[in-house]
Parts: C-alpha cells; structure tokens; sequence
C-alpha cells in the first residue's frame, strides 16, 4: 500500500458524535406495526398533519382505517389509563415514521438553502444538530452518546451557558413534556451538551 492511509474524521470534527439515524416515512398500508407509533396524515397534493400516534388498524366492511390520537392524548392515555376520542382515518391517508438505517456521510443531503420535495407523500429532513438550528424548545430531539440513541425526548430551554462553561441545552421525556402541560406538574429535566444532541 502506498500514499498515506485516508484520516477517518475528516469530514466530521473530533468531538461530534455520528448523527442518529434518521426518521423515514412509509405508507402505513404495509405490514408495519401500528400501536403507539408516530404518524403522518393528509392527501398527496395538499399536505400533512403530524404530532399525532396511531393505534391498531379496525377492519369496516371492506375498508381499513387507522385509529389517529394527538399526540399528547395518547401520553395522557397511556399514563393515566383513560380512554380517548381515536377519529378513524382511511389506511392510504396515514403514513408511519419509522427509524431508519445510518447512512453514509457522502450520502446526507446538505441543509442549507431550499429544499424542493415532492407533494406524492410526506418528506422529513436529515437530523440537524442543535447548535445549527434557530431554536429548539419544544422540539423533538435525539441524545446521542457513544453511538447510543435516545430518542423520545423533547427540549425545554434554548442554548444556554452551564456552571460549567459548556453550551447545553435541558431536555425531557415526552411523557414528562405532556404531563407537564395536562398536570402542570414541575418536569423533571436533564442537561445535555449540545454537540450531543440533534433535532429529530
């Protein structure tokens, strides 16, 4: 072998983690598990509705819906063991977001500028660090450490120095994140550096 070996973290700095993997979009007319997981609902053309948790598929006559729920009824359902309101939406108008598979750094699709999609389904964007973006309370976000994702949390505070000098941002369960707005009970927060988070 000649030349010199290729450097491993050339396009990524020293001290940031892979992103986590990213949020894809499928149909929920395959064979997906349904209950408890995020989804999408609209038409093609006109657009999409999320923040919102399916249930198993009801089988009417000869049409297949999906049991659709807010996503903050189906915490409090599932926490406090209440029933809730489900509209029932036709299958083809439901699309699932499911985890994907790591890809490649040459493969991620630069974030800056407009992004064109196609109005044929619904499009989510690549992971996008927290210390690049405008804002993050509120938002979904992913802790990555040591290539091990936790996912299902919600930001509570923008960027803020810590005692410690480092840039971090406090973060919740999304469970602790609606209980806080349906109990108004003080949540319980965790503070992470934001080179290890990422927006969903």
């Amino acid at each position: 072998m000649t030349g010199p070996l290729p450097d491993p973290f050339a396009d990524q700095p020293d001290w940031a983690p892979l992103p986590p993997r990213p949020i894809e979009i499928v149909p929920a007319t395959g064979r997906i598990e349904l209950r408890g997981r995020r989804v999408l609902v609209g038409l093609p053309g006109l657009g999409w509705r999320g923040d919102l948790r399916a249930d198993e598929r009801v089988v009417q006559g000869s049409r297949t819906y999906v049991p659709v729920i807010p996503e903050h009824e189906w915490y409090r359902a599932e926490s406090e063991q209440v029933e809730v309101f489900a509209p029932l939406v036709p299958v083809e108008r439901v699309w699932v977001e499911t985890v994907g598979e790591r890809r490649p750094a040459a493969a991620r699709s630069p974030q800056s500028g407009v992004r064109l999609v196609s109005l044929d389904a619904p499009t989510h964007r690549e992971p996008t660090p927290v210390f690049e973006a405008d804002t993050v309370t509120g938002r979904r976000v992913v802790h990555v450490a040591e290539s091990v994702e936790q996912r299902d949390l919600r930001a509570v505070t923008e960027t803020y120095a810590s005692a410690d000098g480092d840039i971090c941002v406090r973060v919740t369960s999304e469970l602790e994140w609606y209980r806080w707005a349906w109990r108004g009970q003080t949540l319980t927060t965790l503070e992470v550096p934001v080179h290890l988070l990422w927006i969903e």
